[in-house]
């Protein structure tokens, strides 16, 4: 009977095996999938010091996986999401103010230049009417660029509102399968394809926030930010929300009863990506071209009141500045006129050009601005414009520095778990060989019996 047995267990194992490798094969495209095999395991004699043993045995079914690579994938998807998610934005800012000739440079340039050619006959009206029309087009300029940060401001804040549902739903979901997981293993079931169901999950997780991954003794996994905040323990699921309570948008993590505050600049990931965009390069950018339009209107203002228009009267206003906000941050009065401008010196004649040439100067005076700091009027927009050419190179050397990390770490993580289909066809092969010698041990150990039988007949 020894070698029926054995010939069973050879049999049911070698079926075992060839179940796995078809159920490789079958996920051959499936993202995410681990493959699987069975380890087999010789069962030895018992008390009969003559017996070669009793078969083989299926100890446990196999997942290829390691811990390590899987982890540094989801590290490598956190730092590709951050910086593929602000490079559009980079761009976009870096082409319209590098533009020829909607940079707040041309403008500038113009409206001195308009300044400068009227000093041929600081009297003549076609020459005045194009200082007004030159101011004009400046503060369209400012307000053009001015709208295309504001534009960017609120897609960041729709985008950064439309990761949130998802979030929250990845980790609802990360939560159901540790719990699913791990009533399956205290039961014995194979839980490799709920792992492989989990793992995807978080690693779309992965590309929102940084996110650091605890595997627990009950198989289950513990999930937080890179920051702290808890986001999954157990069957327990926390989520992402916006809090404006305070005036301002907070975001927060809600975890049971329990509210942790978030810096969205520092979590990395496609969230991490906005609120670092955000913070450190749209906002400081926005209030710089608000202080250069502000204090190039009141140089010029300043200016234009210390002297006197072609009737005596002082100087008027050229530019208003709102502060920002949809109507723009500069502007020309509706009832400004050419006869307005003021380019003689308090007490000449309106020939005199001693103010316009103090107008003219105004383009080497410096002004203070946040991001870049004491530059001059004629050289801020360089100024502004070189600084987000070097952030937005920076982002793209380092978005393709991930992209490299990214796809290493994939090839890693299939080396060790991805299937091979020419492994998988030799599998088949050597299994379907060892079934079928099993089955020619029974058909060998049937005739024996046979024989057997047939001596005492």
């Amino acid at each position: 009977m020894t070698i029926i047995n054995n010939a069973l267990s050879g049999a049911v194992a070698a079926q075992a095996s060839l179940n796995a490798a078809s159920q490789n094969i079958a996920n051959l495209q499936t993202r995410g999938y681990t493959r699987q095999g069975v380890l087999l395991t010789a069962v030895t004699a018992g008390y009969n010091a003559q017996g070669a043993g009793s078969g083989v045995e299926v100890s446990s079914m196999l997942r290829f996986s390691d811990s390590y690579k899987t982890q540094q994938m989801w590290r490598s998807n956190a730092e590709l999401g951050q910086r593929t998610q602000v490079q559009p934005y980079l761009t976009q800012l870096e082409q319209v103010m590098g533009d020829d000739q909607s940079s707040l440079s041309n403008g500038i340039d113009n409206f001195f230049k308009a300044l400068n050619a009227v000093g041929e006959d600081p009297t003549s009206g076609p020459l005045r009417g194009q200082v007004v029309t030159a101011a004009h087009a400046m503060t369209e300029s400012f307000n053009s660029i001015y709208a295309v940060t504001r534009t960017q401001q609120i897609s960041v804040q729709q985008q950064r509102e439309s990761v949130l549902p998802k979030f929250n739903t990845l980790t609802a979901n990360i939560a159901s399968l540790n719990e699913r997981i791990t009533t399956a293993g205290s039961l014995g079931t194979n839980t490799s394809g709920l792992i492989d169901e989990r793992d995807v999950a978080i690693d779309e997780l992965s590309k929102l926030a940084a996110i650091e991954v605890l595997e627990q003794p009950d198989g289950s996994r513990t999930i937080s930010l890179k920051t702290g905040q808890p986001l999954v323990v157990g069957k327990l699921a926390g989520s992402l929300k916006i809090d404006t309570t305070s005036g301002s948008p907070q975001l927060q993590v809600a975890f049971t009863n329990s509210t942790y505050a978030v810096d969205d600049s520092k979590m990395g990931g496609q969230l991490g990506g906005l609120g670092n965009f955000e913070r450190n390069t749209l906002l400081p950018l926005q209030q710089s071209i608000r202080e250069l339009g502000e204090q190039l209107a009141t140089a010029v203002n300043t200016q234009l009141a210390a002297g006197t228009d072609p009737a005596g009267n002082p100087g008027k206003a050229l530019f208003s500045a709102s502060g920002g906000g949809a109507g723009g941050i500069l502007s020309v009065p509706d009832d400004f006129t050419a006869a307005d401008l003021a380019f003689a010196e308090a007490g000449q004649p309106a020939g005199d050009s001693t103010n316009l040439q103090l107008l003219v100067a105004i383009k080497q005076s410096t002004v203070t601005l946040g991001s870049i700091g004491t530059v001059s009027i004629g050289d801020a927009d360089t100024q502004l414009v070189g600084k987000l050419a070097i952030d937005s190179q920076q982002n793209q050397s380092l978005m393709n520095t991930a992209k490299t990390i990214r796809q290493q770490a994939e090839d890693d993580w299939a080396a060790t778990s991805g299937v091979n289909r020419d492994e998988e066809a030799i599998n088949l092969v050597e299994f379907q060989n060892m079934y079928q010698a099993n089955m020619k041990v029974l058909s060998v150990a049937n005739q024996l019996f046979d024989s057997t039988l047939a001596m005492f007949g």
